[in-house]
């Protein structure tokens, strides 16, 4: 397939990321085979004020979050810039780190006057599995294509469920008994909604998101999901 030798990109400015850039929109010509990457440079160059909002802001190409810099741009792409969302904090609905959860804190992202149910799942760490005693869990993730996934799931979720609210935070590394490694909490104008909502998300959640969890038990460890 042959390169186009330009292509033309419109990008759209949000809250914060709007007042620095001075307007609602931009359109850019960039060499055809650009990525996201050269787009990000040539906002910087023409928009130097973003630089302290680029660690903050999220990436969305064609209505899809996007967060691999790689990928490639074609003629016509929307790009919108996204500031933190859900009560103007740098904590974003969806997240995977080694940090301790705060259940409170993830409430606090969906919550809002006009909600009138929120519903929070917290996960953590028990002392056993059947029979065998557990001492500790063991979580590594593909990140990237995680937290791409949980997006989608909460994406998935306020469709199915117009005015839901959904956000997860979800830890790995080492997880000691009673740890929590995942706080799921869903907010909407009813109770039913909510309730529907957290419970989808944990469910795809285990599903379909790359997190993989090791058992490291009194008698041996084992992968879950590859062994008794």
């Amino acid at each position: 397939m042959n390169t186009p030798p330009t292509l033309s990109v419109r990008v759209l400015f949000f809250a914060a990321a709007r007042e620095r850039a001075g307007a609602t929109e931009a359109a850019h010509t960039l060499p055809g085979g650009a990525a996201l990457a050269d787009l990000r440079s040539t906002l910087l160059s023409a928009h130097p004020a973003l630089e302290p909002l680029m660690r903050h802001v999220r990436w969305a190409r064609n209505e899809r979050f996007v967060s691999d810099f790689s990928v490639l741009l074609a003629d016509g792409d929307v790009v919108a810039l996204i500031p933190p969302v859900a009560g103007g904090n740098d904590v974003p609905l969806v997240r995977i780190g080694p940090e301790p959860l705060d259940a409170r804190l993830v409430e606090s992202l969906v919550a809002g006057p006009d909600r009138g149910g929120v519903v929070t799942f917290t996960g953590t760490v028990r002392d056993h599995t059947g029979p065998h005693g557990v001492l500790r869990l063991e979580y590594e993730a593909y990140a990237s294509m995680a937290e791409r996934v949980m997006t989608e799931i909460v994406e998935e979720a306020a469709a199915r469920w117009p005015g839901v609210r959904v956000a997860v935070h979800h830890r790995v590394g080492t997880l000691g008994v009673g740890e929590a490694a995942v706080v799921i909490a869903a907010s909407a104008s009813h109770r039913a909604e909510a309730f529907d909502a957290c419970r989808f998300t944990i469910e795809r959640l285990k599903a379909d998101v790359p997190i993989f969890k090791r058992e490291v038990r009194s008698d041996g460890s084992v992968w879950v999901g590859l062994g008794p």
